[in-house]
């Protein structure tokens, strides 16, 4: 079976056995044990359910838009139509000034927390299963870490937080701390860690994996220090080192192989989140998001574009002018399908279809203005809700590792250890630049180029906080203090749980 092949046959697993995604279906944990838990199959289909939760992750509110609106990658301004402002839910975002009542604020704490419940709900249903098998135990600590994922985010976002492993505990849960939390995420993926699969194998696609949970451990202790006050390099570049010596991983000859529709064939990305026209629809629909209606020319679309995300005018400038990642963004004339410049006879004059870099006012953006979104492959005909995107969302890639060990590396003095590996000149050469040498890996430069590099991949707001700029002011957003590093609690969550102590405002 050719390798293309048998990763296609792995992602009709996923979605058939592995997981299922029909919002009508049965729900498994109201069938008892004894009528569900009877073969190998039904411990697999039920596992799969704390998978599907990861699916929401870059939806319009979500925790992906939290990350991205409130860093200096993304902007929602209001349109000269009305449209977009919401309330100003976007603009609380966009300049760290988030209220505990913002739509996008409870629906991101509610996709991690739905996470963290689901895996809590299958490790019980899976350990009381009597159902024994080669590989059951590896389920299980497939699904603790995921947990452990999912209590990272909670972590990195919101610091101190609820916390409950218990499926049975019908308690409210008590709040821990950034400490505690830190512990028993990086003990449950130590624990764990030694019995997943190793290899990524077309059957471990979009689970856990070896390479998955020291990524994980090695961006816990990258950010160390930020979250519990002890710095811990070392530790992250031998959780990268690992990573590096399973040599499963290798950085793709073209960047933007990664993004692609059909991007399960990428050697780079470590783990995603897979997505299918039909089983995920309503979770990957960037293309309506950042579009306008005129993009549909160049490409075909159905349907209408909500034309609501844009970059941030000032971000684009990080790139260099032969910077092949500046791919990632639409901006000047646009042109079809065929190659033909896109204009509109308004009147008697002739209006060209050009994303504008630039916006001209926040609080009125003009249809064209504001560059927009493309690092993901879009495919013809697609119609909201109809026909979503297929591309499979990256949450790690192995040039994220090559990148912490560098930063770590760099934290302890010693980036000129890393500068001449190939791999990670390799990140740099194929996007037409010229790789580092130890006096250019500065603390500006790390952090622009993570923002290149990353862009769009939830990656910027816990660098930004790591290098000490998250309270900088960018365009149209005055500087913060130190509690915006924080998201506060839901006040949906603090009405039901009366014991929790709010993040400062």
């Amino acid at each position: 079976m050719n390798k293309k092949y048998s990763i296609l046959v792995s992602l009709t697993l996923l979605f058939t056995v592995f997981s299922c995604t029909d919002l009508s279906e049965e729900v498994y944990s109201d069938i008892p044990f004894d009528n569900f838990f009877r073969t190998e199959k039904d411990v697999l289909m039920n596992a799969g359910r704390a998978y599907t939760k990861l699916q929401s992750f870059p939806e319009e509110f979500s925790l992906w838009s939290l990350i991205e609106m409130s860093s200096d990658e993304m902007v929602a301004p209001g349109r000269d139509d009305g449209f977009v402002w919401d309330g100003g839910r976007w603009d609380q975002l966009h300049k760290q000034q988030v209220k505990p009542t913002n739509k996008i604020l409870t629906l991101a704490w509610e996709f991690v927390y739905e996470g963290i419940s689901a895996c809590n709900e299958v490790i019980y249903e899976t350990e009381s299963s009597p159902i024994n098998f080669e590989g059951k135990d590896k389920i299980v600590a497939e699904i603790k870490v995921l947990r452990a994922l999912f209590y990272y985010w909670a972590m990195d976002n919101w610091g101190n937080v609820p916390f409950s492993i218990d499926f049975t505990d019908k308690e409210l849960p008590q709040q821990k701390n950034r400490a505690f939390l830190f512990d028993f995420i990086e003990t449950e993926i130590k624990n764990n860690i030694a019995i997943l699969q190793e290899q990524p194998t077309p059957a471990y696609y979009g689970r856990v994996t070896k390479g998955m949970a020291y990524t994980l451990l090695a961006k816990l202790y990258l950010n160390a220090e930020e979250w519990i006050g002890t710095p811990m390099w070392e530790e992250a570049v031998a959780c990268c080192d690992t990573v590096i010596s399973y040599n499963a991983y290798e950085i793709e000859d073209d960047y933007f192989t990664n993004f692609k529709v059909a991007n399960e064939s990428s050697l780079e990305n470590i783990f995603v989140i897979p997505n299918h026209s039909i089983y995920t629809k309503d979770n990957l629909y960037w293309y309506t998001l950042t579009l306008n209606d005129a993009s549909r020319a160049t490409f075909g679309f159905i349907g209408q574009m909500w034309d609501e995300f844009v970059l941030e005018p000032e971000f684009l400038s990080k790139y260099a002018p032969e910077d092949l990642r500046r791919k990632s963004f639409l901006y000047g004339q646009q042109y079809d399908n065929s190659g033909k410049p896109i204009y509109f006879i308004e009147g008697n004059d002739t209006a060209w279809f050009e994303y504008t870099v630039e916006i001209e006012d926040y609080m009125s953006r003009k249809r064209w203005e504001g560059a927009r979104f493309c690092k993901y492959e879009y495919q013809p005909n697609l119609e909201y809700y109809v026909t979503d995107m297929e591309n499979d969302f990256v949450l790690f890639r192995y040039a994220d590792v090559l990148y912490t060990k560098l930063e770590a590396l760099y934290r302890l003095g010693r980036a000129g250890e890393m500068t001449s590996d190939p791999d990670l000149m390799k990140i740099r050469t194929r996007v037409g630049l010229e790789p580092y040498s130890p006096a250019d890996v500065t603390e500006e430069e790390l952090l622009d180029e993570l923002g290149r590099e990353f862009a769009l991949e939830a990656h910027r707001r816990q660098d930004q906080i790591r290098f000490g700029n998250w309270g900088s002011s960018w365009w149209n957003k005055p500087s913060s203090g130190p509690n915006a590093k924080l998201f506060p609690i839901p006040q949906s969550v603090m009405n039901v749980n009366p014991s929790l102590v709010q993040n400062p405002l």
